[in-house]
């Protein structure tokens, strides 16, 4: 049996990973999820968990927020991470900049999660058209919902709504996709 190893930031991730993944990933893989405290935590700690990982026939997907750093910059940094701890071959993605702009790309997912209405109507306004342009993507999540909004609740709560087909958040995108390639070989 083939195993997906998700090496995550924070524990809203692997809500939202647990939300979607069902949906995309063939029913005999198995998934396991590292969560750490933080991107300090999974930067020093990411290598000692890769070299230590034995069990056979697992592919692996590191990821982060890109919160104020430069993404190009994180994801290189990762990547040297897992060259360093022996592994070439691990699918890193960056949430750009924060993991909220994957709800903010499905205003509806949102509405119909966290129940509140009239987040739909809004996903065509400029604001709303690239989600991974927003400074600070949870803060206007929480706005945007008169503080409903919390990560780990409202990741559980919004991810099995998020559509899997034309989100606005490019970053979700191509983690969706990557995620496929990843297990397609």
């Amino acid at each position: 049996m083939k195993t997906i190893v998700f090496f995550l930031e924070e524990p809203s991730a692997k809500e939202m990973l647990a939300g979607v993944l069902p949906r995309i990933l063939p029913e005999n893989m198995q998934i396991r999820y590292f969560v750490f405290r933080g991107k300090q935590d999974l930067e020093k700690n990411l290598k000692k968990k890769l070299r230590g990982w034995r069990m056979p026939d697992s592919v692996f997907v590191v990821m982060r927020d890109q919160d104020s750093g430069d993404c190009k910059a994180v994801k290189s940094r990762l990547a040297d991470l897992c060259g360093e701890a022996g592994r070439e071959d691990i699918l890193v993605r960056v949430a750009c900049r924060e993991l909220e702009s994957f709800y903010l790309g499905d205003l509806a997912a949102v509405e119909q999660g966290l129940g509140v209405r009239g987040l739909k109507a809004q996903q065509l306004g400029r604001k709303f058209r690239n989600p991974d342009v927003l400074g600070n993507p949870a803060e206007e999540l929480r706005s945007l919902t008169s503080n409903v909004y919390d990560k780990v609740a409202g990741s559980r709560a919004i991810a099995p709504y998020l559509t899997l087909e034309g989100n606005l958040s490019r970053s979700f995108n191509v983690l969706l996709s990557g995620i496929r390639n990843l297990v397609a070989i």
